[in-house]
């Protein structure tokens, strides 16, 4: 993969995330009440730091930290050079 490639897939997905929070921002300014969660891992070394403040947010994080962590195995280790 080229690096303009790969630095059009990052801007594409840095433009998907931001319109997904105008989406829900307008969502929840249309509709009454809204609920935000949030979660979190920081990596040090091989020990994940899982954190969220709920017990979906924080497995929705360590779903999201090991889906990069297969896709940075992928790139680095298995893809062919």
């Amino acid at each position: 993969m080229a690096l303009a490639e790969v630095a059009l897939l990052a801007f594409a997905l840095i433009v998907a995330g931001f319109l997904l929070m105008v989406i829900s921002l307008l969502l929840a300014a249309r509709g009454g009440e809204a609920r935000g969660e949030a979660g979190g891992v920081i990596m040090i070394g091989p020990v994940p730091i899982v954190f969220g403040t709920s017990k979906n947010a924080a497995l929705a994080a360590a779903v999201a930290a090991l889906m990069v962590l297969g896709l940075l195995l992928f790139l680095v280790v298995l893809l062919p050079k």
